[in-house]
């Protein structure tokens, strides 16, 4: 267990590196128009985050204590498959849904 001053030296420390990592961004740069190189990838950046959140979730999954199982994989498959094929967000996360539940209903 951690002391309690530390503790807040720990939470002050990460508070303060969060504001200094916006505010260099914002603050340095907020008020100037950016190049267009760095406004193409920065449209990547939702396209690359999600993936990173969801993929654990998919391969490692708390409900099963860690382990892959069939429903939370084909649920993953379809999603994609859908979103590729019908290039509709709703789509995608309706027949993943759909395919998430029927698996868990059917295998268990």
């Amino acid at each position: 267990m951690i002391e309690r001053p530390e503790l807040w030296y720990v939470i002050a420390g990460l508070a303060l590196g969060s504001f200094l990592l916006r505010f260099a961004f914002l603050g340095f740069v907020g008020d100037r128009p950016l190049p267009e190189w760095l406004l193409r990838h920065l449209r990547y950046t939702a396209v690359a985050v999600l993936p990173a959140l969801i993929a654990p979730m998919i391969l490692w999954p708390a409900a099963t204590d860690g382990s892959f199982d069939l429903p939370r994989g084909l649920a993953a498959f379809v999603t994609l498959a859908a979103g590729l094929w019908f290039r509709s967000v709703i789509v995608s996360i309706t027949a993943g849904a759909a395919t998430l539940y029927l698996g868990l209903y059917l295998i268990g």
